[in-house]
C-alpha cells in the first residue's frame, strides 16, 4: 500500500509569514517548495489562504475560520515572538521568516535558539558567528548591521555602507562578541 502523504520531519527549515507585503510569489513558491510547516500571523492568514496554501499554524490569529488541522497559538507578544518560541518548543532547528521590512531588535536575539533566515521583498538577513566564511563572485553585495568592530577578508566598503566583494572567492567575517546580522539582495 502506498501513501502519498507528505510526512514533516523538520528536515528543512519552518516558514513563518510575519508580513507578506509585495513579496515574490515565484520566491514563495521556491521557500515552500519542500513542503516546510508554514506558520502565519494572523494579519497575514487570509491572504495566505487565498492563494490555496495549507496553513500548518496560524500565530495570534483572532476570529478567523481555520483549515481542518490547522493549529491555533495564541500569545501575549508580538506573533514573530510567539511563533519562534513555538518552534523552539517544538524542536525545529531552523526557520526562513518572511518580513515586510528587517528590523535587527526584532529579530536579534534568537540565534541561540533556532538558525533564523529572514527574508524582505529585496533582501535575505541572517546572523553570523565570529569566523564565518562563504564563497561568492566579484560584484556581490552585503549589508553589515550594527556599528561594532568587524574585520573582512575580500570586501571593500562603498559610500552607502554596503560592502562589495572585491575578487571571486571566500569573504570571511571576524568580529569579537555575539552573533551579527548581515544581509545580502535576493
Amino acid at each position: 500500500m502506498s501513501s502519498h502523504h507528505i510526512v514533516k520531519e523538520k528536515q528543512e527549515p519552518a516558514l513563518y509569514i510575519d508580513g507578506l507585503g509585495n513579496f515574490s510569489e515565484e520566491f514563495l513558491g521556491q521557500l515552500l517548495e519542500w513542503s516546510p510547516t508554514l506558520l502565519v500571523s494572523g494579519e497575514n492568514y487570509d491572504k495566505i489562504i487565498s492563494l490555496g496554501l495549507k496553513v500548518d499554524v496560524l500565530v495570534n490569529g483572532t476570529d478567523q475560520e481555520v483549515q481542518e488541522d490547522t493549529k491555533v497559538i495564541q500569545g501575549p507578544v508580538d506573533p514573530f515572538m510567539v511563533a519562534v518560541n513555538y518552534l523552539y518548543e517544538e524542536k525545529y532547528p531552523a526557520v526562513n521568516v518572511i518580513a515586510k521590512k528587517f528590523d535587527l531588535e526584532k529579530f536579534a536575539g534568537f540565534e541561540d535558539k533556532i538558525n533564523l533566515v529572514v527574508f524582505t521583498e529585496r533582501a535575505k538577513h541572517y546572523p553570523i558567528r565570529s569566523g564565518f566564511s562563504v564563497w561568492k563572485p566579484a560584484g556581490s553585495e552585503f549589508l553589515i548591521h550594527g556599528n561594532r568592530y568587524i574585520e573582512v577578508t575580500n570586501l571593500a566598503q562603498n559610500e552607502e555602507e554596503i560592502f562589495i566583494v572585491v575578487k571571486d572567492g571566500f569573504v570571511e567575517f571576524t568580529f569579537s562578541g555575539q552573533p551579527i546580522f548581515i544581509s545580502e539582495p535576493i
